[in-house]
């Protein structure tokens, strides 16, 4: 088979779940017949081609069968009906430090990760110093990955997996942990590999990341083929599954967008009182929020809904309005909407924006984007606290006060 070719044909899995785990023969026989065994088909009659040099993204709801297929095809588990063949050396990163020892160091760790996927002792000790320097792990090394926290952890799972110089690049969910610069050097790596002609296929919640590093993508639905083709068209069926869904469960691992798609947030702008877009603001000095929404197909004028929230989560302040009176176009296109503030009450911290389309009868979801703007607010002066009460004092009435 061609190196970096794979090939699954009608491919289904089945799984047997117990409602209660049994450890023991005593317990076995105590509660045969209670234990409740069910069936579960993660995929049901699965086939996907890739060719050399592909980078294929599969997306879809959480229990779709996505991280099962990446298993299959990483050979980590064998399908119940079907097959699943693969050309060449595959390298993987499905699970945060996934083959680690804990009480071992990173630097054992990282021979003992790159024997299990098939490179000889000598092969490693020439790309050692690589994976460490990506990695940033050079003074930790040494230590034990009980040690490390979840972003090491990430960091060196992703090296090792990336310096393997492999055919197949399996990636699921690898940009859910990270800080934004460690994200950046993995895209950095990922399309290395994706010019040196590597086939990827990347599972990810976070559409943006789909798009970017994906020309094809797979959407799976209750473990079956929902859509193959382009990315863009997959990401707006998958986001048009979500839009009954206001708050998704698979906001934790990365998804930033999801609605129906019929009008859609496109951009979000902060800007100071020079019009110069801003992402560090004083406390108190005048902004404007820009945000540019395009009608896909004639709708009636939605109503935008903007939140602030803090890094915890928590809603700071709210504002929403009707586009109906904001210039809505009844046939469809674009339209620019402003939200100025001459005196904003936030104080101090790091805020997040998320900016919402639903229905002008308030259902109905049209776009939600989270994290649409993160921008930091400094305090003036002596200020403490999220918002800033911004009232007046004055004396009172002092009759009758001792």
């Amino acid at each position: 088979m061609t190196p970096g070719a794979i090939d699954a044909a009608g491919v289904a899995r089945r799984f047997v779940v117990h409602a209660r785990e049994t450890s023991t023969l005593k317990e076995l026989v105590l509660a045969r017949g209670r234990t409740g065994a069910q069936e579960v088909w993660a995929l049901r009659d699965v086939s996907l081609q890739v060719e050399p040099g592909e980078s294929v993204g599969l997306v879809g709801r959480n229990g779709s069968g996505k991280s099962t297929l990446l298993r299959l095809v990483a050979g980590i588990i064998k399908p119940t009906r079907g097959r699943v063949a693969v050309g060449g050396r595959v390298g993987s990163l499905l699970e945060l430090g996934a083959g680690f020892h804990p009480d071992f160091t990173g630097r054992e760790n990282v021979f003992l990760n790159g024997s299990i996927q098939g490179l000889r002792r000598a092969e490693i000790r020439e790309r050692f110093d690589e994976i460490v320097h990506f990695a940033e792990l050079e003074d930790a090394i040494d230590r034990p990955v009980r040690t490390y926290s979840s972003g090491m952890y990430m960091r060196l799972g992703f090296a090792i997996a990336a310096f393997l110089q492999a055919d197949v690049l399996l990636l699921d969910e690898v940009f859910a942990v990270g800080d934004e610069a460690f994200q950046r050097k993995c895209f950095g790596r990922i399309a290395q590999f994706k010019q040196a002609g590597g086939t990827i296929v990347f599972v990810s919640h976070d559409a943006a990341a789909v798009e970017r590093l994906c020309t094809r993508a797979v959407l799976l639905r209750e473990g079956e083929v929902a859509f193959d083709g382009g990315t863009h068209e997959a990401i707006a069926r998958y986001r048009r599954q979500l839009a009954e869904d206001v708050d998704p469960a698979e906001r934790s691992a990365g998804l930033r967008e999801w609605g129906s798609g019929d009008a859609t947030i496109d951009a979000a702008r902060l800007l100071g009182a020079d019009g110069a877009p801003r992402e560090q603001v004083l406390a108190g000095e005048p902004l404007t929020l820009e945000i540019d929404v395009t009608a896909r197909v004639p709708v009636a004028p939605p109503r935008l809904h903007v939140e602030i929230r803090d890094d915890a989560g928590v809603l700071v302040a709210e504002d929403g309005a009707g586009l109906g009176e904001l210039g809505w176009p009844a046939g469809g296109g674009p339209v620019l909407v402003r939200l100025d503030l001459p005196r904003p009450p936030l104080e101090f911290g790091r805020f997040h924006l998320r900016v919402t389309l639903e229905g002008a009868d308030g259902t109905g979801l049209l776009h939600t984007v989270d994290d649409a703007l993160v921008f930091v607010v400094y305090p003036d002066g002596e200020g403490r606290g999220l918002v800033r009460l911004g009232g007046t004092w004055e004396p009172g009435a002092n009759e009758g006060v001792r």
